[in-house]
């Protein structure tokens, strides 16, 4: 549902309000997914400590929150922290990017309820340390009465795993009902109709992403061709659009500009984007089978 709210492209910078008059504002997508990639390659390019680079990463989340605050994007979703990190990073990097979060959180909230932005988690994040659920917890109740866009942040995140976590917990439903019912699962699915209501709106509502729509477009910084674990469930549909800008050099304005690419798109969702019908269609012409004398040309 697009946002009610009155816009504040006043706030915009002069550069920003470029490319935000090139937009048609009823086409803003609902849901903005981003994988934040370069930190440490941003580092390295200025002979600079990887932990430099994160820490203007996330200089750059508050920017770009901002901006699409100031355009009513109801979602946006960061890639913040996979699950991959957690298990393949240096436990020193791990633990300043956990010490990074807070201070983030802690450092930022008051500006999230100025730009009415409401915080939200996904992933594994009971796994992280509790100090920083805590902290965590405490900027999502510090800013749950906000009615603007929902930053939501996937830490400890993979797809993968949000998929099993899924399964799981439809498997744990049957078998809680089945008890309270005092039957076996095998029988309460065969009330339900059997293993075919499962079906995708089954799992869609046991993914984490379950109260917010699917992304319209995936931004991918740094250049790199690939989907990293991230949402492969929800983007099944999603425009992608990758930048060759390291994510510390990636603000507001360049957020605009990947929403002008996807407006310049035709999402068909696997149909037409004309009218069209079977009854125009000739009837096909099987191909001529080749003949000696045609092999021979």
């Amino acid at each position: 549902m697009p946002l009610t709210q009155p816009l504040r492209i006043h706030e915009l910078s002069p550069e920003e309000l470029e490319v935000y008059r090139t937009l048609d504002p009823a086409r803003i997508p609902e849901h903005v997914a981003i994988i934040m990639d370069g930190n440490g390659r941003w580092a390295g390019k200025r002979a600079m400590k990887r932990f430099l680079g994160h820490q203007q990463g996330a200089e750059s989340v508050q920017f770009v929150v901002e901006t699409a605050s100031r355009i009513n994007l109801p979602f946006l979703t960061l890639y913040a922290f996979s699950l991959e990190n957690n298990l393949k990073r240096p436990k020193a990097e791990v633990s300043f990017l956990m010490k990074l979060l807070k201070n983030y959180l802690v450092g930022n909230v008051k500006r999230m309820n100025d730009n009415n932005v409401r915080m939200a988690y996904i992933g594994r994040t009971h796994e992280l340390p509790e100090e920083v659920q805590e902290t965590m917890q405490w900027a999502q109740a510090e800013t749950a009465k906000n009615t603007g866009t929902t930053l939501t942040l996937a830490l400890n995140y993979g797809s993968r795993a949000e998929i099993v976590d899924a399964t799981r917990s439809i498997l744990r439903d049957l078998m809680e009902e089945a008890h309270r019912r005092g039957c076996s699962v095998e029988d309460l699915l065969s009330v339900q109709g059997g293993v075919e209501s499962i079906d995708e709106e089954t799992l869609a509502h046991h993914m984490y992403t379950r109260n917010m729509p699917d992304p319209d477009l995936l931004i991918r910084t740094s250049g790199e061709m690939r989907i990293s674990n991230y949402l492969l469930w929800q983007i099944a549909y999603s425009e992608l659009f990758v930048t060759e800008r390291l994510w510390p050099d990636f603000l507001g304005v360049h957020l605009l500009e990947g929403i002008a690419a996807f407006q310049q798109r035709s999402r068909r969702f696997g149909g037409l984007d004309t009218e069209f019908t079977d009854e125009s269609l000739p009837d096909p012409q099987m191909p001529q089978a080749a003949t000696p004398e045609m092999v021979s040309r």
